[in-house]
């Protein structure tokens, strides 16, 4: 069997229908807390863009997993015991999720935008951060709602957005959920309808309305998991079932650099505590001089050097 070639795809830049130069060292190599990133795998970008989620299992374990879950559990049942600044999901240990190795990795390639992205700040934004803890025994549940699909098809002004050319995919508003308890499999892990983010036509009334529906998939992980997913695919909450375990899960969301679908933000003072890297994913919305050194024409040059 031959190789299969894998050339750098040619995506029109700002001006005059020239190449985008996008290289790996134009893209952040490091986090906040100066990890190098882990690119995902050619397979796994592969099933992301086929699926239109992923599932990474096993990314956290240890003391570190532990701690996370002890905060979670603090934020739920003992929140005075926590720093009123501090009573969220991207605070104590759980701050370094949202630029965690693996999700800086994969939003270099499904999101970033090369121009506006450094060693200094990242070329993505992050929009929420939530903690969801449910419960069999305490009725803390959420219905299902299926929503969202046909990302390929949405307008450019939507978030919901999906977009891909060969050898490139840019994934608009994209969710990543850390679940930090074991999900056994269709006892309430999200479901999601596969290759719906390119789908042209309706999700069938089936799906719609019962989320028994074969078209649902879901998936089973151990704790310290990551699921990663484009908005733009069809998904739902499922009723948690599981009565051994609660179901205790970070969901982080992310967009491009230049888009805003919520109007939320971190408090002020809970952002001036984090490393300046970090504070990079909540800056303003706009791409035009949006990169810490340079101006966005100086990063990257649709034209060769002439010689005078």
């Amino acid at each position: 069997m031959k190789q299969i070639r894998r050339d750098t795809p040619f995506v029109i830049n700002k001006n005059l229908g020239s190449a985008e130069l996008t290289h790996a060292n134009q893209l952040t190599s490091t986090n906040a807390d100066n990890l190098p990133v882990i690119p995902p795998t050619e397979k796994q970008k592969y099933d992301f863009d086929r699926n239109g989620w992923l599932l990474i299992p096993g990314v956290l374990y240890g003391v570190e997993l532990d701690e996370m879950r002890i905060y979670c559990e603090r934020l739920t049942h003992e929140p005075e015991s926590i720093p009123e600044l501090e009573r969220n999901a991207m605070s104590g240990p759980l701050q370094k999720l949202i630029d965690h190795p693996v999700v800086v990795g994969f939003l270099n390639e499904f999101l970033a935008y090369a121009p506006c992205a450094s060693e200094e700040s990242y070329g993505f934004r992050m929009e929420t951060s939530m903690l969801f803890h449910r419960s069999v025994e305490r009725d803390a549940q959420r219905p299902f709602s299926p929503h969202n699909g046909n990302g390929l098809l949405r307008p450019p002004w939507d978030s919901h957005y999906y977009r891909c050319v060969p050898g490139k995919v840019w994934s608009g508003l994209t969710r990543v959920v850390w679940e930090l308890n074991p999900v056994r499999y269709r006892q309430g892990g999200t479901l999601f309808i596969s290759g719906s983010h390119k789908a042209a036509y309706p999700v069938p009334e089936s799906a719609r309305l019962h989320e028994s529906s074969p078209l649902w998939e879901t998936y089973s992980c151990p704790a310290g998991s990551v699921i990663i997913f484009t908005e733009s695919t069809s998904h739902s909450s499922a009723t948690w079932t599981d009565q051994e375990v609660d179901r205790l899960s970070i969901f982080n969301l992310y967009n491009a650099l230049a888009h805003r679908w919520y109007d939320w933000l971190p408090e002020p003072a809970l952002l001036a505590q984090m490393p300046p890297k970090r504070q990079s994913l909540f800056r303003d919305v706009w791409v035009s001089n949006n990169v810490d050194k340079g101006q966005f024409a100086e990063r990257v040059s649709p034209y060769q050097e002439v010689p005078a």
